[in-house]
Protein backbone atom coordinates (compact mmCIF):
# COMPACT_ATOMS: atom_id res chain seq x y z
CA UNK A 1 0.00 0.00 0.00
CA UNK A 2 1.73 3.18 -1.14
CA UNK A 3 0.62 5.39 1.74
CA UNK A 4 2.19 3.26 4.43
CA UNK A 5 5.35 3.97 6.35
CA UNK A 6 8.18 1.74 5.24
CA UNK A 7 8.97 0.75 8.81
CA UNK A 8 8.42 -2.98 9.53
CA UNK A 9 5.01 -3.43 11.08
CA UNK A 10 2.23 -5.79 12.04
CA UNK A 11 -0.30 -6.24 9.24
CA UNK A 12 -3.72 -6.17 10.87
CA UNK A 13 -6.06 -6.12 7.88
CA UNK A 14 -5.61 -9.71 6.81
CA UNK A 15 -8.06 -12.35 7.95
CA UNK A 16 -5.41 -14.94 8.68
CA UNK A 17 -1.64 -15.09 8.67
CA UNK A 18 -0.13 -15.46 5.22
CA UNK A 19 1.24 -18.87 6.15
CA UNK A 20 -2.29 -20.10 6.76
CA UNK A 21 -3.56 -18.67 3.51
CA UNK A 22 -0.87 -20.54 1.63
CA UNK A 23 -1.81 -23.94 2.96
CA UNK A 24 -5.53 -23.65 3.56
CA UNK A 25 -6.30 -22.08 0.19
CA UNK A 26 -9.19 -19.74 0.78
CA UNK A 27 -11.35 -18.79 -2.16
CA UNK A 28 -10.68 -15.20 -3.47
CA UNK A 29 -11.74 -13.13 -1.23
CA UNK A 30 -23.61 4.32 18.25
CA UNK A 31 -21.67 6.39 19.98
CA UNK A 32 -21.07 5.19 23.57
CA UNK A 33 -20.51 7.54 26.50
CA UNK A 34 -16.87 8.36 27.14
CA UNK A 35 -17.43 9.74 30.62
CA UNK A 36 -15.12 7.91 32.98
CA UNK A 37 -17.76 7.91 35.70
CA UNK A 38 -20.24 6.16 33.41
CA UNK A 39 -17.62 3.61 32.41
CA UNK A 40 -16.80 2.88 36.04
CA UNK A 41 -20.47 2.34 36.87
CA UNK A 42 -20.81 0.12 33.81
CA UNK A 43 -17.78 -1.99 34.72
CA UNK A 44 -18.69 -2.19 38.40
CA UNK A 45 -22.14 -3.49 37.54
CA UNK A 46 -20.57 -5.94 35.10
CA UNK A 47 -18.19 -7.19 37.80
CA UNK A 48 -21.12 -8.26 39.98
CA UNK A 49 -22.51 -10.71 37.43
CA UNK A 50 -21.83 -14.37 38.31
CA UNK A 51 -18.58 -15.34 36.62
CA UNK A 52 -19.58 -18.63 35.03
CA UNK A 53 -19.69 -17.66 31.36
CA UNK A 54 -15.96 -17.62 30.74
CA UNK A 55 -15.24 -21.25 31.45
CA UNK A 56 -13.64 -23.55 28.94
CA UNK A 57 -16.14 -25.20 26.62
CA UNK A 58 -16.95 -28.87 27.04
CA UNK A 59 -15.72 -31.34 24.45
CA UNK A 60 -17.74 -30.87 21.25
CA UNK A 61 -20.17 -33.53 20.14
CA UNK A 62 -19.67 -35.26 16.82
CA UNK A 63 -22.50 -33.16 15.40
CA UNK A 64 -20.79 -29.96 16.57
CA UNK A 65 -17.51 -31.09 15.00
CA UNK A 66 -19.23 -31.77 11.69
CA UNK A 67 -20.95 -28.38 11.80
CA UNK A 68 -17.61 -26.61 12.33
CA UNK A 69 -15.93 -28.59 9.57
CA UNK A 70 -18.75 -27.85 7.13
CA UNK A 71 -18.62 -24.15 8.02
CA UNK A 72 -14.88 -23.89 7.42
CA UNK A 73 -15.00 -25.94 4.23
CA UNK A 74 -17.90 -23.85 2.97
CA UNK A 75 -15.87 -20.73 3.59
CA UNK A 76 -13.13 -22.10 1.35
CA UNK A 77 -10.78 -23.89 3.72
CA UNK A 78 -9.34 -27.06 2.22
CA UNK A 79 -6.68 -28.04 4.76
CA UNK A 80 -7.51 -31.27 6.59
CA UNK A 81 -8.55 -30.92 10.23
CA UNK A 82 -6.75 -33.16 12.71
CA UNK A 83 -8.94 -32.48 15.74
CA UNK A 84 -11.47 -30.14 17.33
CA UNK A 85 -11.12 -29.72 21.09
CA UNK A 86 -11.92 -27.07 23.72
CA UNK A 87 -9.55 -24.12 23.37
CA UNK A 88 -7.73 -22.57 26.32
CA UNK A 89 -9.38 -19.37 25.14
CA UNK A 90 -12.82 -19.22 26.79
CA UNK A 91 -15.92 -19.74 24.66
CA UNK A 92 -13.90 -21.17 21.75
CA UNK A 93 -12.95 -24.50 20.24
CA UNK A 94 -9.44 -25.19 18.96
CA UNK A 95 -9.25 -26.54 15.43
CA UNK A 96 -5.91 -28.28 14.98
CA UNK A 97 -4.82 -28.61 11.35
CA UNK A 98 -3.13 -31.63 9.87
CA UNK A 99 0.53 -30.78 9.31
CA UNK A 100 2.22 -31.50 5.98
CA UNK A 101 5.72 -33.03 6.33
CA UNK A 102 8.39 -30.56 5.23
CA UNK A 103 5.96 -27.64 5.13
CA UNK A 104 5.84 -24.72 7.50
CA UNK A 105 3.87 -25.62 10.65
CA UNK A 106 0.35 -24.21 10.67
CA UNK A 107 -1.00 -22.71 13.91
CA UNK A 108 -4.43 -23.88 15.02
CA UNK A 109 -7.67 -22.00 14.57
CA UNK A 110 -9.89 -20.97 17.46
CA UNK A 111 -13.59 -20.64 16.69
CA UNK A 112 -16.71 -19.90 18.70
CA UNK A 113 -19.42 -22.55 18.97
CA UNK A 114 -21.72 -20.53 16.73
CA UNK A 115 -18.97 -20.22 14.11
CA UNK A 116 -19.19 -16.45 13.99
CA UNK A 117 -15.79 -15.48 15.45
CA UNK A 118 -12.46 -17.02 14.57
CA UNK A 119 -8.74 -16.39 14.99
CA UNK A 120 -5.54 -18.18 14.17
CA UNK A 121 -2.63 -18.48 16.54
CA UNK A 122 -0.51 -20.75 18.65
CA UNK A 123 -1.40 -20.24 22.31
CA UNK A 124 1.74 -19.57 24.31
CA UNK A 125 1.68 -20.24 28.04
CA UNK A 126 2.37 -17.29 30.32
CA UNK A 127 5.54 -18.15 32.30
CA UNK A 128 4.82 -15.56 35.00
CA UNK A 129 3.89 -16.66 38.52
CA UNK A 130 0.24 -16.18 39.37
CA UNK A 131 0.11 -13.33 41.87
CA UNK A 132 -3.51 -12.29 41.60
CA UNK A 133 -6.83 -14.09 41.81
CA UNK A 134 -9.16 -13.45 38.90
CA UNK A 135 -11.85 -10.94 39.91
CA UNK A 136 -15.47 -12.01 39.64
CA UNK A 137 -15.99 -10.48 36.22
CA UNK A 138 -18.29 -12.24 33.81
CA UNK A 139 -17.69 -11.74 30.08
CA UNK A 140 -20.40 -10.38 27.84
CA UNK A 141 -20.74 -9.32 24.23
CA UNK A 142 -22.31 -6.06 25.45
CA UNK A 143 -18.83 -4.91 26.47
CA UNK A 144 -17.16 -5.59 23.13
CA UNK A 145 -14.86 -2.68 22.29
CA UNK A 146 -14.82 -1.30 25.84
CA UNK A 147 -11.80 -1.29 28.15
CA UNK A 148 -11.69 -3.88 30.91
CA UNK A 149 -12.34 -2.81 34.48
CA UNK A 150 -9.58 -1.52 36.76
CA UNK A 151 -9.81 -4.70 38.83
CA UNK A 152 -9.35 -7.06 35.89
CA UNK A 153 -6.59 -4.87 34.48
CA UNK A 154 -4.72 -4.93 37.79
CA UNK A 155 -5.08 -8.72 37.94
CA UNK A 156 -3.72 -9.21 34.40
CA UNK A 157 -0.77 -6.89 35.01
CA UNK A 158 0.05 -8.67 38.29
CA UNK A 159 0.01 -12.04 36.52
CA UNK A 160 2.29 -11.01 33.65
CA UNK A 161 5.37 -9.92 35.60
CA UNK A 162 7.78 -11.88 33.36
CA UNK A 163 6.36 -10.55 30.08
CA UNK A 164 8.46 -7.46 29.36
CA UNK A 165 6.08 -6.08 26.71
CA UNK A 166 3.09 -6.12 29.05
CA UNK A 167 3.68 -2.77 30.72
CA UNK A 168 1.32 -0.51 32.69
CA UNK A 169 0.62 1.38 29.43
CA UNK A 170 -0.82 -1.69 27.70
CA UNK A 171 -4.32 -1.27 26.26
CA UNK A 172 -6.80 -4.03 27.19
CA UNK A 173 -10.31 -4.35 25.75
CA UNK A 174 -13.19 -6.79 25.85
CA UNK A 175 -13.94 -8.60 22.60
CA UNK A 176 -17.24 -9.99 21.37
CA UNK A 177 -16.06 -13.44 22.47
CA UNK A 178 -16.90 -13.87 26.16
CA UNK A 179 -13.74 -14.09 28.26
CA UNK A 180 -11.33 -13.27 25.41
CA UNK A 181 -9.36 -10.04 25.84
CA UNK A 182 -7.74 -8.00 23.06
CA UNK A 183 -4.67 -5.99 23.93
CA UNK A 184 -1.90 -4.00 22.37
CA UNK A 185 1.49 -2.98 23.66
CA UNK A 186 2.59 0.64 23.81
CA UNK A 187 4.42 -0.01 20.54
CA UNK A 188 1.20 -1.04 18.83
CA UNK A 189 1.69 -4.83 18.78
CA UNK A 190 -1.75 -6.47 19.20
CA UNK A 191 -2.31 -9.70 21.09
CA UNK A 192 -5.08 -11.91 22.45
CA UNK A 193 -5.30 -13.35 25.96
CA UNK A 194 -7.90 -14.64 28.41
CA UNK A 195 -9.11 -13.09 31.64
CA UNK A 196 -6.58 -14.93 33.80
CA UNK A 197 -3.77 -14.13 31.32
CA UNK A 198 -2.69 -17.77 31.26
CA UNK A 199 -2.16 -17.87 27.48
CA UNK A 200 -1.25 -15.36 24.79
CA UNK A 201 -1.28 -15.29 21.00
CA UNK A 202 -0.55 -12.69 18.37
CA UNK A 203 -3.68 -13.58 16.42
CA UNK A 204 -6.69 -11.32 16.12
CA UNK A 205 -10.40 -12.04 16.03
CA UNK A 206 -12.09 -12.11 12.64
CA UNK A 207 -15.65 -12.77 11.55
CA UNK A 208 -17.32 -15.41 9.43
CA UNK A 209 -20.40 -13.81 7.87
CA UNK A 210 -22.84 -15.42 5.48
CA UNK A 211 -20.57 -18.43 5.30
CA UNK A 212 -17.51 -16.43 4.20
CA UNK A 213 -14.45 -15.02 5.92
CA UNK A 214 -15.23 -11.32 6.36
CA UNK A 215 -12.03 -9.90 7.88
CA UNK A 216 -11.46 -8.39 11.31
CA UNK A 217 -14.41 -7.79 13.62
CA UNK A 218 -15.37 -4.34 12.33
CA UNK A 219 -17.88 -3.70 15.11
CA UNK A 220 -15.22 -4.31 17.77
CA UNK A 221 -12.65 -2.19 15.91
CA UNK A 222 -15.04 0.74 15.58
CA UNK A 223 -16.17 0.69 19.21
CA UNK A 224 -12.61 0.33 20.48
CA UNK A 225 -11.32 3.14 18.27
CA UNK A 226 -14.25 5.35 19.21
CA UNK A 227 -13.47 4.92 22.88
CA UNK A 228 -9.78 5.67 22.32
CA UNK A 229 -10.55 8.84 20.34
CA UNK A 230 -13.03 10.02 22.96
CA UNK A 231 -10.35 9.75 25.66
CA UNK A 232 -7.78 11.93 23.87
CA UNK A 233 -6.93 15.30 25.39
CA UNK A 234 -8.05 17.95 22.87
CA UNK A 235 -5.55 20.45 24.29
CA UNK A 236 -2.71 18.27 23.08
CA UNK A 237 -4.05 17.55 19.63
CA UNK A 238 -2.92 19.89 16.87
CA UNK A 239 -6.16 20.90 15.21
CA UNK A 240 -6.64 22.25 11.70
CA UNK A 241 -10.26 23.46 11.59
CA UNK A 242 -12.41 23.42 8.47
CA UNK A 243 -12.28 26.75 6.65
CA UNK A 244 -15.71 26.25 5.07
CA UNK A 245 -18.83 24.76 6.63
CA UNK A 246 -17.63 21.76 8.62
CA UNK A 247 -18.79 18.48 7.09
CA UNK A 248 -16.48 15.99 8.77
CA UNK A 249 -13.91 15.56 11.52
CA UNK A 250 -11.00 13.15 11.19
CA UNK A 251 -8.20 12.09 13.49
CA UNK A 252 -4.78 11.43 11.98
CA UNK A 253 -1.95 9.64 13.80
CA UNK A 254 1.14 11.13 12.20
CA UNK A 255 4.94 11.18 12.28
CA UNK A 256 6.98 14.12 10.97
CA UNK A 257 9.54 11.81 9.34
CA UNK A 258 6.99 9.68 7.50
CA UNK A 259 7.02 10.69 3.80
CA UNK A 260 3.37 9.82 3.32
CA UNK A 261 2.40 11.85 6.38
CA UNK A 262 4.14 14.81 4.75
CA UNK A 263 2.20 14.28 1.54
CA UNK A 264 -1.08 14.32 3.44
CA UNK A 265 -0.03 17.32 5.53
CA UNK A 266 0.79 19.24 2.36
CA UNK A 267 -2.86 18.81 1.38
CA UNK A 268 -4.15 20.11 4.73
CA UNK A 269 -5.43 23.46 3.42
CA UNK A 270 -7.34 21.70 0.65
CA UNK A 271 -8.99 19.32 3.12
CA UNK A 272 -9.91 22.21 5.41
CA UNK A 273 -11.39 24.12 2.45
CA UNK A 274 -13.63 21.13 1.72
CA UNK A 275 -15.06 21.28 5.22
CA UNK A 276 -12.84 18.68 6.88
CA UNK A 277 -11.47 19.41 10.35
CA UNK A 278 -8.26 17.48 10.98
CA UNK A 279 -7.15 16.59 14.51
CA UNK A 280 -3.53 15.48 14.56
CA UNK A 281 -2.32 12.89 17.07
CA UNK A 282 1.41 12.99 17.65
CA UNK A 283 2.43 9.39 16.98
CA UNK A 284 6.22 9.08 16.63
CA UNK A 285 6.89 5.96 14.60
CA UNK A 286 10.41 6.46 13.30
CA UNK A 287 13.39 6.04 15.59
CA UNK A 288 14.47 9.68 15.34
CA UNK A 289 10.98 11.10 15.84
CA UNK A 290 10.14 10.99 19.59
CA UNK A 291 12.50 13.78 20.67
CA UNK A 292 11.85 15.92 17.59
CA UNK A 293 8.10 15.69 18.07
CA UNK A 294 8.41 16.30 21.81
CA UNK A 295 10.06 19.60 20.93
CA UNK A 296 7.11 20.55 18.73
CA UNK A 297 4.51 19.62 21.33
CA UNK A 298 6.55 21.50 23.96
CA UNK A 299 5.07 24.67 22.47
CA UNK A 300 2.17 25.63 24.73
CA UNK A 301 0.60 28.13 22.34
CA UNK A 302 -1.66 26.27 19.91
CA UNK A 303 -0.79 28.43 16.91
CA UNK A 304 2.95 28.21 17.62
CA UNK A 305 2.67 24.44 17.94
CA UNK A 306 0.75 24.23 14.66
CA UNK A 307 3.35 26.34 12.88
CA UNK A 308 6.17 24.19 14.29
CA UNK A 309 4.46 21.08 12.94
CA UNK A 310 3.95 22.75 9.54
CA UNK A 311 7.66 23.56 9.33
CA UNK A 312 8.70 20.04 10.31
CA UNK A 313 6.33 18.54 7.74
CA UNK A 314 7.88 20.84 5.13
CA UNK A 315 11.27 19.31 5.88
CA UNK A 316 12.70 22.04 8.09
CA UNK A 317 14.86 21.06 11.05
CA UNK A 318 13.01 21.06 14.36
CA UNK A 319 14.22 23.80 16.67
CA UNK A 320 15.56 22.53 20.00
CA UNK A 321 13.86 25.03 22.27
CA UNK A 322 12.62 22.68 24.99
CA UNK A 323 15.59 21.80 27.19
CA UNK A 324 13.48 20.39 30.03
CA UNK A 325 13.34 16.70 29.17
CA UNK A 326 10.59 16.07 31.73
CA UNK A 327 8.13 18.10 29.65
CA UNK A 328 6.26 15.96 27.14
CA UNK A 329 2.80 17.21 26.22
CA UNK A 330 2.50 14.58 23.49
CA UNK A 331 3.08 11.48 25.61
CA UNK A 332 -0.34 11.14 27.26
CA UNK A 333 -2.24 11.11 23.95
CA UNK A 334 0.41 8.86 22.42
CA UNK A 335 -0.14 6.34 25.22
CA UNK A 336 -3.92 6.51 24.86
CA UNK A 337 -3.65 6.13 21.09
CA UNK A 338 -1.79 2.85 21.54
CA UNK A 339 -5.26 1.29 21.66
CA UNK A 340 -5.65 2.14 17.97
CA UNK A 341 -2.85 -0.37 17.24
CA UNK A 342 -1.43 1.87 14.52
CA UNK A 343 0.65 -0.27 12.17
CA UNK A 344 1.52 2.44 9.66
CA UNK A 345 1.29 6.21 9.38
CA UNK A 346 -0.63 8.25 8.55
CA UNK A 347 -3.47 6.39 10.23
CA UNK A 348 -6.79 8.10 9.44
CA UNK A 349 -9.93 7.69 11.54
CA UNK A 350 -13.40 9.06 11.08
CA UNK A 351 -14.95 10.68 14.15
CA UNK A 352 -17.03 7.55 14.81
CA UNK A 353 -13.92 5.37 15.02
CA UNK A 354 -13.93 3.80 11.56
CA UNK A 355 -10.48 3.71 9.98
CA UNK A 356 -9.85 4.58 6.33
CA UNK A 357 -7.38 2.01 5.01
CA UNK A 358 -6.17 3.79 1.91
CA UNK A 359 -4.36 7.03 0.96
CA UNK A 360 -6.41 10.19 1.48
CA UNK A 361 -6.13 10.88 -2.27
CA UNK A 362 -8.24 7.78 -2.92
CA UNK A 363 -11.51 8.81 -4.63
CA UNK A 364 -13.45 6.94 -1.94
CA UNK A 365 -12.08 9.15 0.85
CA UNK A 366 -14.46 12.12 0.69
CA UNK A 367 -17.55 9.90 0.25
CA UNK A 368 -16.29 7.88 3.23
CA UNK A 369 -16.42 11.14 5.22
CA UNK A 370 -19.80 12.14 3.83
CA UNK A 371 -18.26 15.23 2.22
CA UNK A 372 -20.05 16.43 -0.90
Amino acid sequence: MPHLSNKPSVTRNKFLALSLLASITLSPFAVMSSAQADLEVFNNAYDKIAANGSSQLKAPSEQQKQTIKQLLNGAGMTAPIASITPSKLPSMYQVTLTQTPGAEPQPPLHITADGHYILQGELNANPSPKKSTLPKEAPSQTLSGMPISKELRASILANTSLLKNITPEVALYHTAVPGVIWGTTFNGQPFITNTDASVFTSGEISVIKNGQFAGLDADFEQKKNLHVLSELDEENLIIYPATSKEQAVIYVATDINCPYCRIMHKDMANLNAKGVTVKVIGYPYYEESPEQMRQIWCETDNEARRQALDKAMAGEAVAKTCANTTVNHMKDNHMKAAGLAVFATPAIYREDGVQFNAPHQDPRFLPFLGVK
